[in-house]
């Protein structure tokens, strides 16, 4: 198992890691574009599509971010994409989470179809604009919603008692969300210190917070974010419990399904967009 993680894990880099350096941006957002596509095919599985549903969501995922790549929008969108997205996913999740795992099927599909792609297609739209607006601004981001993950996961195992949802993701704790708050706000330290003594090729979110709205405002900025990460987490495994699904598919071996891999990103990028665009 431990074989098969490592080798699916190089592959991706492999694949990733020249789109994310490439001097445009164009192969970037065609990678993205595909997994966008097989994480529609994921959703619609996990939400009542049967096989033909499921691939035509991952079909209508990838022709609209396709037409978007070829209309030019992910060059300059408007910031009002990003505070719709920030919308649907404060409303959207808080509905989910509301509803629970007994809940969440009762919803009809096509709703929870239309939720899914929609937070599919600007989460990739704000994938490929990160990457225009610069790698260092891209891997800041990045860099969040892992660290975000990675102190959630210690600080929960050293200090988590109190769980945060036992019936949708038994394993999260308060503890593990307060610990990935903090461990966010070091890494922005961190970050925006080693940009102060070398130059990058563009400013990172927490320089870009911090110039926009000040310290006293990319504090609870950046506390949001990784709360926000949470969330988009929680959804993924709302659906996957309510499904009785242990992971979204089997495309990445080892490692579950795109959708396993992305679902913090999704909320995440299109809100640091909107926050940085006050």
């Amino acid at each position: 198992m431990l074989r098969q993680r490592v080798i699916t894990a190089v592959v991706l880099l492999a694949l990733l890691l020249p789109a994310i350096f490439a001097p445009v941006t164009w192969p970037f957002a065609l990678l993205t574009l595909l997994m966008i596509a097989a994480a529609g095919w994921e959703w619609g599985r996990l939400n009542a599509g049967g096989g033909a549903v499921a691939l035509a969501l991952g079909a209508l995922a990838a022709l609209v971010c396709g037409v978007s790549l070829a209309l030019g929008w992910t060059g300059h969108p408007s910031a009002l994409l990003w505070w719709g997205a920030m919308l649907v996913w404060v409303l959207g999740g808080s509905l989910a989470l509301r509803v629970g795992v007994s809940g969440w099927p009762h919803l009809p599909a096509q709703l929870r179809w239309i939720i899914g792609l929609l937070g599919l297609w600007t989460a990739w739209l704000a994938l490929s604009h990160a990457k225009a607006l610069g790698i260092n601004f891209l891997l800041s981001v990045f860099g969040l919603v892992w660290m975000a993950d990675i102190a959630a996961y210690f600080g929960g195992r050293r200090f988590g008692k109190r769980k945060l949802a036992p019936s949708i993701s038994p394993g999260k704790s308060w503890a593990g969300v307060w610990s990935g708050m903090a461990g966010v706000l070091v890494l922005a330290l961190v970050w925006m210190a080693a940009e102060s003594r070398w130059t990058f090729d563009s400013a990172s979110l927490y320089t870009r917070l911090k110039d926009g709205v000040g310290v006293i405002g990319m504090v609870p900025a950046l506390l949001f974010l990784a709360a926000l990460s949470v969330v988009g987490d929680l959804v993924e495994s709302l659906a996957k419990r309510a499904a009785g699904a242990k992971d979204s598919s089997n495309l990445l071996p080892g490692h579950g399904g795109v959708l396993d891999r992305i679902d913090a990103l999704l909320p995440v990028f299109p809100l640091a967009l909107a926050l940085i665009s006050l």
